[in-house]
C-alpha cells in the first residue's frame, strides 16, 4: 500500500467504528441491570435459585431469596439489590413498579486443582465459577 491509500483505509475504519459505536448506543438495552462475576459457586446451582424469582416483582423476589436455604441465594440477593439501586438512583424508577424481567447465570472460568491419588497419580478437581446477571423492567 502507498501511504495515501493506507490513510484512506484508516479513515474508513475510523468512521466505521464511530458508526458501529453509535449504532450500539442507539440499540442499547435501557433496562436497569446488575452483574456479579467470578462468583465461586457452580452455575448449575445458581440456576435453581434464579428460576424461583424470574418474572416476580422485586419485593417478592427479595423475600424469596432471603428465605431460600441455598448457598446461591446470598450472592443472587446481592445482585438483585444492586439492580434495584441502579434502577432507583440512576434511572429514577419507582421500586414498586419493578419486576425481574430476565435473570441468568453463565459459566465463568474454572479453577483447576489437583488431589493426590494412589500410586503417585493425581485427579483433577474443578472449582467452577459463575457470572450472575439480573435485568429489571417496569410494569406497564
Amino acid at each position: 500500500y502507498s501511504s495515501a491509500a493506507s490513510d484512506v483505509y484508516k479513515r474508513q475504519m475510523a468512521t466505521r467504528s464511530k458508526m458501529k459505536s453509535q449504532y450500539r448506543k442507539e440499540n442499547a438495552d435501557r433496562r436497569p441491570h446488575a452483574t456479579a462475576k467470578h462468583i465461586r459457586i457452580s452455575s448449575r446451582k445458581v440456576k435453581i435459585v434464579i428460576d424461583l424469582i424470574r418474572g416476580k416483582s422485586v419485593e417478592d423476589a427479595e423475600a424469596i431469596l432471603m428465605y431460600t436455604p441455598k448457598a446461591a441465594s446470598e450472592p443472587t440477593l446481592k445482585v438483585l439489590r444492586s439492580a434495584i439501586a441502579n434502577a432507583v438512583n440512576n434511572l429514577d424508577m419507582d421500586k414498586e413498579t419493578l419486576y425481574v424481567a430476565e435473570c441468568f447465570a453463565n459459566q465463568g472460568p474454572t479453577l483447576r486443582r489437583y488431589r493426590p491419588r494412589s500410586r503417585g497419580s493425581a485427579s483433577r478437581i474443578r472449582k467452577r465459577t459463575s457470572h450472575i446477571t439480573i435485568i429489571l423492567d417496569e410494569k406497564k
